[in-house]
Parts: structure tokens; C-alpha cells; sequence
């Protein structure tokens, strides 16, 4: 089965983010589960974690539906110590967040080097950062996002979630979310059935179909091999609708949250019904 979605907003407690989710027809949603630029933030209370609970009952969405995002401000490969400390704190801190929320997975990207040490030792960092929290907290896997390769963010190449994913100690909670967007700027073509069937043999042959947990399918903006980071809604942009006709006809996408990040959230709704209409 097939769980389409958006990242829907948490504001006012991340009840709400069901709510919200309900309301453009979704059957999977994501959400913060605190202020994504913000580095601390108060805990959850009983009551937000008891509403979101009964909601998610309420409403069919089961943890495999729902992928929570991290902060933004979190860089698990950060070459300085005490930045690097302050990272994996707040990440442990958003991974307890899920637990409590009873979601079993978080998104997140995997890190930057920032030009002050080789993309190696950056990818072993992560790994190792990826390592401290599995150890603190239980029952949510950690999804590394891969991005589009803008700055010095790592992840942009299928081969970098393949060696972090091979450093990390319990591979039964490690897992990886492909953006479209991201994958198309970074210099996979997904602009047709064909190359996006080629795209999806590499993924699978360096990475494996097995740690896929979540899609985020967005347009892209920009164009193939442009590495900058700009969604756009689904039918518009350089990307088109082939990789998603793609996606929503391939067995190998079922069971996992797929979540639109376009950029017009008035037209969800649309874009959801889009894409189921490509499952027929």
C-alpha cells in the first residue's frame, strides 16, 4: 500500500500535525516535533503526547505512516568538538522526542564538513554520531536524507549513505529516505520512466531497498546536476511527472511515508490525489 502525505505544521502542539494531515486527504504525514531552528526547546508535555496519540489512533495513521524531521541547525558530521557535541545532544534529544511520541523513525541529513576536513572523515563522524544515539535511546531508526549536494553538505551521492550506513553498529536501525528534488540536483536523472528505473537499480545495488523508510517527492526548480536545494510543486519545474508515475507504480515504495515538501501547501490535496491517480 501506498502512504502519501505532506509535512504538515505541528503549531500549536503536535496534535495538530494530525489534524492537519487529515485535512488534505493524507494517509502519511511528517512534522517537527520541535522548532526546526531552534536548539532547544521545552519537552513535550503529557497532555500533547496523549492528544497526538488518540489523534493518530483516531485517524488510521500508524508509526510507518509518519516520518518526523529533525532540526535543521543539527550537523552530526561538524569537524569542530564542541559544535559537534552540541549537535548529537540535540539530536539524542529529537530522537527521545519520537519515543515518546511512539514514532519509530527520524529523518534527518546526514552532515557537513565545512571544508575543515575530507569527506571521509566527516561520513565516519556521522556514523559515529549515529552510533552514540542508537546507543542512548531505543526503537526509532535514523533515516538519512540524502541531499543535494549544495555547500559542503554530504549525502548527495548514493555512495555516501552506503558508507555511513556501513559504520554504523546496528544496521536494524539505520535507515534512508530519497528526496526527489535532491537526488535530481545532485545529478540523478529522474526525468523519465527509464532513467528513473536506472536510477533506482544503482540505489538499490550501492544501498539497498531494504533501508528505504521514507520518500520525500518534490519538483525540482533547479536543473539536472545544478546541486542547489530549491523544491517546487510537482507538475512544474525542470523535474516532471515520470519519476512519480514511477514511484507510485513500483512495489518497492509500498509501506513507507511519502511526503511532499512543495512549496504551495494550498494545492496538497491535489498533488496527493495526483498521485494516487498514477497507482491505476
Amino acid at each position: 500500500m501506498k502512504y502519501v502525505g505532506a509535512h504538515v505544521s505541528a503549531s500549536g502542539g503536535v496534535e495538530n500535525a494530525v489534524l492537519n494531515a487529515v485535512g488534505i486527504g493524507a494517509n502519511a504525514f511528517a512534522l517537527f516535533t520541535k522548532n526546526q531552528r531552534q536548539w532547544v526547546a521545552k519537552p513535550l508535555s503529557e497532555e500533547n503526547i496523549a492528544a497526538f496519540k488518540t489523534h493518530c489512533a483516531e485517524h488510521g495513521f500508524e508509526p510507518h505512516q509518519i516520518l518526523p524531521h529533525d532540526s535543521y541547525l543539527i550537523n552530526l558530521g561538524h569537524p569542530e568538538a564542541e559544535k559537534l557535541a552540541k549537535s548529537r545532544t540535540a539530536f539524542i534529544d529529537e530522537m527521545r522526542r519520537c519515543e515518546r511520541l511512539g514514532l519509530d523513525r527520524l529523518n534527518f541529513h546526514p552532515g557537513s564538513h565545512l571544508k575543515q576536513v575530507s569527506e571521509s572523515e566527516c561520513l565516519a563522524t556521522i556514523a559515529e554520531s549515529i552510533n552514540l544515539a542508537l546507543d542512548q535511546t531505543s526503537g526509532v531508526t535514523a533515516v538519512l536524507e540524502n541531499t543535494a549536494g549544495q555547500g559542503t553538505n554530504l549525502g548527495f551521492k548514493f555512495e555516501h549513505l552506503a558508507e555511513i550506513i556501513d559504520q554504523v553498529e546496528d544496521q536494524s536501525r539505520i535507515g534512508v529516505c530519497i528526496d526527489t528534488c535532491h537526488a535530481f540536483v545532485a545529478g540523478y536523472d529522474l526525468q523519465t520512466l527509464e532513467s528513473s528505473q536506472a536510477v533506482f537499480s544503482d540505489f538499490e545495488s550501492i544501498v539497498g531497498f531494504n533501508y528505504l523508510k521514507g520518500m520525500h517527492l518534490n519538483g525540482s526548480n533547479k536543473e539536472l546536476g545544478s546541486r542547489v536545494d530549491r523544491h517546487h510543486s510537482l507538475e512544474q519545474g525542470f523535474l516532471g511527472l515520470d519519476v512519480f508515475k514511477f514511484i507510485m507504480t513500483d512495489p518497492r515504495f509500498d509501506g513507507i511515508p511519502m511526503i511532499l515538501e512543495t512549496i504551495d501547501e494550498t494545492i496538497w490535496n491535489k498533488e496527493i490525489e495526483l498521485l494516487r491517480s498514477f497507482e491505476n
